[in-house]
Order: C-alpha cells, then sequence, then structure tokens
C-alpha cells in the first residue's frame, strides 16, 4: 500500500463524509486556480498545509514524500519560460523568471489541495459514491481496477528488482539497462496474465456489468460540512487583504 493511502485508511477525517472533504479541498483548488498567483497561490499553499498538518494531522514526511515527485515535474517544466528561441538563437526570456514563479506557485497550491483530499479519504470510499452522482458504473469499476492493478504492478515490480540486485544486475550500466529491460517486459507479461486471469474469475462468478460492494452510511450533514468552506474563505479574504496593502 502506498504511504498516502496507508494515511488516508488512518486519518482521523476518516469518519467525515467523502463529499464534504471534497467541498474543503474543492474550495482550497478552486482558489489556487483563480485567485491571482501572488499572493493568491502562497496564501492558498499556507492555509492547506496548515489544514493538513494541523487539522487533518496527514504526517510530514508521507505529504512530503507524495508531493516531491509532481513538484520535480513542476520545477522542470518551470525552467522552459525563462528561455526563448528567436532569430539570434537561444537567449533568456523577458518576464520569464515571473512567469516560471506564477506556474510553479499555482502547482505547489494545486497539488497540496489535492493531497490533502487523498491523505484524508481513501479511494475505497469515494469511488462507490461517485455513482450517485450520475457517473456511469462502468467507468467507476474500471478506475476501481486500475487502482487495484496499479498495487499489483508495484508489489511485481519491488519483486522482481529486489531478485535482480540479488544476482548482482546492477553491478554496472551495462547490467543495469539490460536489467531495466528485462524488468519492463517482465511487469508487463504478469500484468497482462493477472489482468486475464481476474476476467476469468469475475466471467466464472456471473459478472453482469456491475459489481455491488458494501458501502458504509456516513452522515453528510454534520458540523464539519458547515466548517468545510471556511478555508476557502480565508484564503480569498487574506488575498483581496494583502492585494489592498500599498
Amino acid at each position: 500500500m502506498l504511504a498516502i493511502d496507508a494515511a488516508a485508511y488512518r486519518s482521523p477525517w476518516r469518519r467525515h463524509h467523502p463529499a464534504a472533504k471534497a467541498l474543503l479541498a474543492g474550495g482550497l483548488l478552486g482558489c489556487a486556480l483563480v485567485l491571482p498567483p501572488w499572493p493568491g497561490a502562497p496564501v492558498t499553499a499556507a492555509i492547506t498545509l496548515a489544514v493538513a498538518l494541523g487539522w487533518a494531522r496527514v504526517p510530514p514526511r508521507t505529504l512530503l514524500r507524495a508531493a516531491r515527485t509532481p513538484l520535480g515535474f513542476a520545477l522542470t517544466g518551470s525552467l522552459t519560460f525563462l528561455v526563448t528561441v528567436g532569430p539570434d538563437g537561444l537567449g533568456w526570456a523577458d518576464g520569464g523568471v515571473r512567469r516560471a514563479a506564477d506556474v510553479v506557485a499555482r502547482c505547489t497550491a494545486a497539488l497540496l489541495c489535492q493531497l490533502l483530499f487523498a491523505g484524508t479519504t481513501p479511494l475505497a470510499d469515494t469511488l462507490p459514491r461517485l455513482t450517485r452522482l450520475g457517473l456511469p458504473v462502468t467507468l467507476v469499476e474500471v478506475a476501481a481496477l486500475i487502482y487495484r492493478m496499479l498495487f499489483v504492478v508495484l508489489d511485481t515490480t519491488r519483486r522482481i528488482r529486489d531478485a535482480q540486485a540479488g544476482r548482482l544486475g546492477t553491478r554496472s550500466l551495462r547490467a543495469a539497462w539490460r536489467s531495466l529491460g528485462g524488468l519492463g517486459s517482465a511487469v508487463f507479461i504478469r500484468s497482462f496474465d493477472r489482468a486475464r486471469r481476474l476476467e476469468a474469475g469475475l466471467a466464472g462468478r456471473g459478472y453482469t456489468g456491475s459489481l455491488s460492494v458494501a458501502v458504509a452510511e456516513i452522515p453528510l450533514k454534520t458540523r464539519f460540512l458547515a466548517t468545510a468552506p471556511l478555508p476557502a474563505a480565508l484564503a480569498i479574504l487574506t488575498t483581496l487583504t494583502l492585494q489592498s496593502l500599498p
């Protein structure tokens, strides 16, 4: 199990309805996307981080591990704003630093909002309720199967990498590349075989196009639902106040 999933199952917010948590995280996400990047994005990121660490009690290490790879992509992609290609060749872009900072700020704030929801709400609590919003049952079930197969692929990858390391498959760069190729092919074959067996198992159990699962009833109208919009309202008011300052 991924660390972010384990944190979601242990979260003190587990007893709250996913819709209420989606309202809270979605409101903050809207602030990250709509408010001006400066100071809107830093303010939203700071409030989201305070909510995640203080109110939701998401482990800081788990939050950092889940955020580092997406932030790496954002930082790498923002570097393209720093340069421009013209008749004279490659050069520094006018205003590139500001545009890169805007992108990184918005991405950081938006990512923290999504991790707030992911770190407090297991996907198993969310997917069965999506059909009540009008989403096709087939789409929801495909998403659930992909989520389940993700852990199978990760576990298979880990086992194969451990076996390759035990056989000195990474002793040199050439051996590491050869092991990487073998890892990719083995993971593909085993995942395809696991998916085929899963399909055969569903057919043997009389699958008719929908999987019936038990969904725990969680009350929606609670005090938490009433307080969910407050972080987004605080972000909006703080941003407007900072903008009005000389």
